[in-house]
This record gives C-alpha cells, sequence and structure tokens, in this order.
C-alpha cells in the first residue's frame, strides 16, 4: 500500500488536520491513533473517499482520492454495523451488488455467499440484522465491504459498540482477513489488536501526525504526546 499527504488540511468550523505531509509505502496494515477529537477519523474519511480535503493533496495507491472512480475501489466498515435493517445479511450485500456494481441476481448471491462464509456466517445468510449478535452484524458489514473486491478496507472504530466477546470475534475475524494478504486502513482504540495487526502506526494529536512508526513506537515512544497517551490506554 502506498499513502501520500501534501500539504492536508481539513476544516469544519476549526482546522481539524493541519498541513500533513507524510508518505508511507510497503504496508498492508496502516493503523490510525489518538484520542477523541485528534482528527484520525477524519482522516480515515478523506482518505476513503468519503469526505474531500479542505486543500492538499491525497493518494492512495496512486489514485487522487478526489476522483469519483476511486470509491468504486475500496470498502468501507462504519463503527456500527450500518446494515439495512428490513433485509437478510445475504441480500444487504446481494443489494449493493446488483445495484452499484452491474451483478447479476446469481453472481450477486454467490458472491454474498462466499464472504459470508469467510466471516464464518454461512449459517446466518437468511437473518435479519437485529436476529444476530453484534458481532455477526459486524462481521457482515465487514463482508459486504470486501464483496465488491476492494484494493483497500477502511475500518473506523469497528469494535467500538462491542463488549470484550463480540470486539475479540470481529478483531480475529480481521486478523484472518489480513493473513489472506487483504490491505488495511484502521482506527481503533485496542491498543493490543493495533500491535498484533499494524504493520505501521499513525499516532494523531491535535490533528497533526505526532508521531508515526513500526508498532514497536507504542512500547518506546519517542515523543512525551505518545508517551502521555500510551500511559493513559489499556
Amino acid at each position: 500500500m502506498k499513502i501520500e499527504l501534501n500539504e492536508l488540511t481539513h476544516r469544519y468550523d476549526v482546522d481539524v488536520l493541519r498541513d500533513l505531509t507524510i508518505t508511507i509505502e510497503g504496508y498492508k496494515s496502516i493503523a490510525i491513533i489518538g484520542v477523541s477529537g485528534s482528527g484520525k477519523s477524519t482522516l480515515l474519511r478523506i482518505l476513503s473517499g468519503l469526505e474531500q480535503p479542505t486543500q492538499g493533496r491525497v493518494r492512495v495507491n496512486n489514485h487522487d482520492v478526489t476522483a469519483p472512480e476511486y470509491r468504486n475501489s475500496v470498502g468501507f466498515v462504519f463503527q456500527s454495523h450500518n446494515l439495512f435493517p428490513h433485509l437478510t445479511l445475504l441480500e444487504n450485500i446481494t443489494i449493493v451488488l446488483e445495484k452499484t456494481r452491474g451483478y447479476s441476481k446469481k453472481d450477486a448471491h454467490e458472491q454474498a455467499q462466499r464472504f459470508l462464509s469467510l466471516l464464518h456466517l454461512g449459517d446466518q445468510t437468511h437473518k435479519l440484522p437485529r436476529n444476530v449478535s453484534g458481532g455477526q452484524a459486524q462481521r457482515a458489514s465487514i463482508a459486504r465491504a470486501l464483496s465488491v473486491d476492494p484494493e483497500v478496507i477502511f475500518l473506523d472504530e469497528p469494535t467500538s459498540s462491542l463488549d470484550p466477546v463480540l470486539t475479540y470475534d470481529v478483531l480475529n475475524a480481521i486478523k484472518e482477513l489480513r493473513e489472506l494478504g487483504m490491505e488495511f486502513v484502521l482506527v481503533s482504540h485496542v491498543m493490543s489488536f493495533v500491535h498484533d495487526f499494524a504493520d505501521y502506526v499513525v499516532f494523531m494529536k491535535d490533528g497533526e501526525i505526532a508521531e508515526h512508526g513500526p508498532p514497536s513506537i507504542l512500547e518506546d515512544p519517542q515523543t512525551e504526546s505518545l508517551q502521555d497517551f500510551m500511559a493513559k490506554v489499556p
């Protein structure tokens, strides 16, 4: 994976991201960490093409993230599963494939079944989201993101609303996908998972990248801000 930020600034009422310039290349799983309000989720949404930067240039795998076609090359998993409540897990995927990717009903069904099975949901396909656990619903959301054959999958705190047991199920599923060679950028507050999962870590503070490097920076922070952060997180 290759991520290029060149003088990236993003504003709402105030600057949320401030003049970020960095190139990260050669990693398959990148974690963005930091306290609430540090800009990490905003950066993730810009990298995925969900938001347009106020100024600056952003490229992922040599794609301009502001190009309309870029959104078709990535998958996004939100903090809550964001599934259509009136559709089964299977239908939540087939509708996306048919409406946005032009799949036939037969091909969409086969693709959906394949990824639900990959996420260990083969026996849950015809259930509504309310009739499965939160962890299963989140795994179905990941299966939906995978089904469009993305170059990169973006995950925004995918376990934030789950209890410890369901968190384990979801994070274990993500680890299995990483072992299959898929590329991820994620925001997470679970430092043990970040340490085990990520090839590269970006620490955000006050809209800036305060420190970045391999997961070993979590054990031996070089900046006072990351030292303080690590002292306060579980």
